[in-house]
């Protein structure tokens, strides 16, 4: 068994396409996009990369490939906290406690020599993609939601990681979904009472939009864990890959005063379609996504963010009541995803809105310096 950095196209290609053996016929796992995963590890097509040093490592058995973890440091994330953490993810390995121990191995030797302290993951090179999942292994994930086997979390906590964050998701059946009257009656008071104005994306503006949302996003979730600040490449790269697939009827940004003070982002679950691709667009392929988004009905709320002087007031309600009033006579279902497990104001609202706690994804942590 040999651990190899990955330095060639072609020990990418194998790089991305070992889940496609690892999960072959798995009833739940969903393909990523091939092409899309090529961008997610291009320096020149994931703006993310301009602020990170990474490395990808296989892990080899008889030529064959059996695991692989992507390490990388963030260096806008590490000025912004002042601290130095590295993260491992893209973690995939078959079920040999020797082969995962030998990857975390090299992820944390690589990490050391960066000069880094902690060690984090799993993190994705792309948004909220966070986590192995301890609660919820008997459903498909939603789009940008990653999926694993149980004994992922075995592996894990067997190198000497430990919990450091869970990541909570809710869901609700859109049809049968009924917002309780006395959240009406609230929300209209406080639209009332704050001279708030929600609005949908404009797509004719959309970049304009995406900055907008961006900006308030920068100042919302300063204080959360774990979250960094979006540059402006990223914000443009997000504008593009939403034009494909986002309905701007569920997308909304709140203002007060004619002041963007809040947003929130739900969309399409565009795995319902994946699913069914195999991870790959050709030669048929981008014709069924195209399709197939106009025929989903299941939704992730993606994104919720109030900047700091507008929090604790219920404002977020009124986004959840906005969203549900929208997707009610067309979704099947609504996922919120993710909810910090320490976020207890925004888990009393979707609780109280009738939302029920369907999978968990947790974050783990160990000190390598």
């Amino acid at each position: 068994m040999t651990i190899l950095p990955v330095a060639t196209q072609k020990e990418i290609n194998r790089f991305i396409k070992l889940p496609f053996y690892l999960y072959d016929h798995h009833p739940y796992w969903v393909a990523p996009l091939i092409s899309e995963q090529k961008k997610m590890f291009d320096p020149d097509q994931n703006p993310m990369l301009k602020h990170c040093t990474s490395q990808l490592f296989l892990c080899e058995e008889r030529q064959k490939v059996i695991g692989r973890i992507l390490v990388f440091v963030d260096h806008l994330a590490n000025n912004y906290w002042q601290t130095k953490l590295g993260f491992f993810g893209a973690y995939e390995c078959i079920e040999q406690s020797e082969a995962s121990q030998e990857l975390y191995r090299i992820a944390r030797e690589w990490l050391l020599q960066q000069g880094m302290e902690i060690m984090r993951g799993p993190i994705n090179l792309s948004s909220q993609e966070w986590g192995f999942i301890v609660k919820g292994f008997d459903e498909s994930p939603t789009l940008m939601s990653p999926y694993n086997p149980p004994y992922y979390n075995e592996q894990v906590e067997k190198s000497g990681f430990q919990k450091v964050k869970d990541l909570l998701v809710y869901r609700a059946d859109a049809k049968d979904y009924q917002i309780p009257a006395r959240f009406l009656k609230y929300t209209d008071r406080l639209g009332e009472q704050y001279r708030l104005h929600v609005r949908c994306l404009d797509m004719k503006h959309l970049e304009q939009d995406v900055r907008i949302i961006v900006t308030v996003s920068n100042q919302a979730l300063a204080e959360n864990w774990g979250y960094a600040p979006v540059t402006d490449d990223e914000a443009d790269a997000i504008a593009r890959d939403l034009k494909m697939i986002v309905d701007p009827n569920v997308v909304f940004i709140v203002e007060a005063d004619g002041q963007p003070i809040g947003f929130s982002i739900t969309l399409p679950d565009l795995n319902v379609v994946l699913k069914k691709l195999k991870g790959r667009l050709l030669p048929w392929g981008i014709f069924r996504l195209l399709y197939g988004i106009r025929r989903i009905r299941d939704y992730r709320i993606w994104a919720l963010g109030i900047i700091p002087s507008f929090q604790r007031k219920g404002i977020d309600t009124l986004l959840y009541r906005k969203t549900c009033e929208i997707l009610k006579p067309k979704a099947n279902s609504v996922e919120v995803n993710y909810v910090l497990e320490d976020n207890f104001a925004m888990r009393h609202a979707v609780e109280k809105l009738g939302f029920a706690h369907t999978k968990t994804y947790r974050v783990y942590e160990m000190r390598i310096h």
